[in-house]
């Protein structure tokens, strides 16, 4: 009798062992085998996004139209595919300035005419970024200080750099302008003369 019952166990043992090492083994093949390709695609996403954070160019500013003024713009990708322009000028005449993307990336002209007029590819009407229409190339007004020094920051979206597409900013030209943009004003916000000009190149 006590022989029937454990070889009873036995078994039910063995059954149990069977069933828990049979499909299970399979379901966590498959198991692993997803769990390794959403990690894939997980390290593919983050070094894209890295990839693209990376993307950044910048334009060195030169005199037009008689000036002094020097400076730098710099634009950086960010993860989120927008774009950081941090621009810093000097010996620009205190008050406010226009500045815009033009669409040629070219200063050879002495009144900076050569970079042509505002970077426009959608033929948008010319005014405030972010408020009703507006160019491709429009940016904020720049702050210049009783010492000539001015700087302006800002994030934008709607511009890549190095993609090819109709938002690459490489190439093009950042211009100054002597007077403030009106937003309104067309083609440029009455801007007044070109007074810096500076072709963004991609940094290497």
């Amino acid at each position: 009798m006590i022989m029937k019952t454990i070889n009873y166990f036995l078994f039910i043992g063995a059954v149990s062992m069977a069933i828990a090492c049979g499909p299970g083994t399979n379901d966590s093949g498959e198991n692993a085998t997803n769990r390794t390709e959403v990690k894939e695609n997980q390290q593919e996403t983050i070094q894209s996004e890295t990839k693209m954070a990376d993307k950044s160019a910048n334009a060195v500013l030169s005199a037009a139209n008689g000036s002094e003024v020097s400076g730098m713009a710099t634009f950086t990708q960010t993860a989120e595919g927008k774009v950081k322009l941090v621009l810093s000028v000097n010996n620009l005449t205190p008050g406010t300035h226009a500045v815009h993307l033009h669409e040629n990336g070219d200063c050879s002209a002495a009144d900076a005419s050569s970079a042509g007029g505002h970077w426009n590819p959608t033929e948008d009407a010319h005014g405030k970024r972010g408020e009703n229409d507006f160019h491709a190339g429009d940016i904020d007004n720049l702050t210049v200080g009783e010492d000539g020094i001015g700087s302006l920051v800002m994030v934008v979206d709607g511009w890549s750099i190095g993609d090819g597409q109709d938002s690459d900013i490489l190439n093009k030209a950042v211009i100054i302008h002597a007077d403030a943009d009106d937003f309104t004003s067309q083609p440029s916000g009455a801007a007044g003369s070109r007074v810096a000009c500076g072709v963004i190149q991609e940094k290497v």
